[in-house]
């Protein structure tokens, strides 16, 4: 069994915000957990090549605007899936951190951090 909490890992600063690495490869269960705050009033352009993603907000809003442009509403009790590694600008309202539970498969290291520009988008 693993019991862990918010206190027994070091956030790493992704780019526009923290993540709380849970759960990760090496503990064995074939996907990750992280908690995963993102700072108000930015936009990240995002894309997991490597893994799908969900996620669930348990805190503050956003959108997930998809590279054409359609726009996804995030609230409390929302949740979005990455099922087809999509590219996508994550964004935090301008009054409030975003605050989401993300789960990947196959699970992360803990260790990616993204790379943030106006170039593309930030992949692991």
């Amino acid at each position: 069994m693993i019991v862990r909490s918010l206190d027994d890992v070091a956030p790493v600063e992704w780019g526009n915000g923290l993540s709380y690495r849970i759960l990760t490869k090496s503990d064995g269960m074939g996907f990750a957990v992280a908690d995963t705050l993102v700072r108000k009033g930015t936009s990240s352009a995002l894309q997991y090549r490597n893994h799908l993603e969900a996620c669930y907000c348990i805190g503050g809003s956003g959108e997930v605007v998809e590279q054409d442009g359609t726009r996804h509403k995030i609230v409390e009790g929302t949740i979005y899936a990455l099922d087809q590694h999509d590219p996508h600008y994550l964004v935090a309202s301008a009054d409030e951190d975003f605050h989401l539970v993300s789960i990947f498969n196959p699970p992360i290291n803990g260790d990616e951090k993204h790379t943030l520009s106006p170039d593309g988008f930030s992949q692991y």
